[in-house]
């Protein structure tokens, strides 16, 4: 691939994957993360921000001067998968325009509840945990980097988002995907979404 191929070795992807699920990590933090030496990961991120996929900022320390820490670039985003909804937002801005303000909303109703079937057609549990880990493992591999935390409450947090267009162009979108979930999970979720330089993080938490 001519991604892969213009960052180089397999060791900066895995310096922009574990940056992706955080919002920042230092030299000295991702040498811990990734098992590297600390020179080593230093040379990769230099290389890695000349490219543009990462830049820098200084993090404030409690003690002594602020410490610098590489993130990841909106450019990085085209190492996660995306969904192709350019056509998808054309055709819902056409039935706007043909049928009334409301007929895109029918539309995505209608594709979210077949959504939501699907879902539960997969996920198996006994208890919410269960559910949720099921849930988990089918965002992940749909593309969402999702990650389940199995303390109370329980928060599933989805550090990428393939339909990020859709979402923009119909905010709509970010109801309909908070409900689809509460109905597979059969629990009410709370939903925080930001989008920090190039991270984007989702968190749906479980409210009791």
């Amino acid at each position: 691939m001519k991604r892969i191929s213009e960052t180089g070795r397999s060791q900066r992807l895995r310096i922009i994957n574990v940056l992706k699920k955080t919002q920042g990590l230092s030299v000295a933090e991702l040498g811990v993360a990734l098992r590297l030496s600390y020179m080593g990961v230093k040379r990769h991120c230099e290389e890695l921000e000349r490219q543009g996929y990462v830049d820098t900022w200084r993090r404030p320390k409690p003690i002594g001067r602020p410490e610098k820490v590489h993130r990841l670039t909106l450019k990085a985003l085209t190492f996660f998968p995306t969904a192709s909804n350019s056509a998808t937002i054309a055709l819902l801005n056409a039935a706007n325009r043909l049928y009334g303000h409301a007929a895109a909303e029918k539309l995505l109703y209608s594709v979210f509840n077949a959504k939501t079937d699907e879902y539960l057609n997969q996920i198996r549990g006994h208890t919410v945990i269960d559910l949720a880990r099921a849930l988990e493992r089918i965002r992940d591999k749909e593309g969402y980097l999702c990650e389940l935390t199995c303390e109370e409450p329980l928060v599933l947090t989805e550090y990428h988002s393939p339909i990020y267009d859709l979402l923009t162009a119909f905010p709509l979108v970010r109801r309909l995907e908070r409900e689809m979930m509460e109905r597979a999970l059969g629990v009410r979720l709370e939903r925080h979404e930001e989008m920090i330089s190039g991270l984007y993080r989702c968190q749906f938490k479980m409210l009791t």
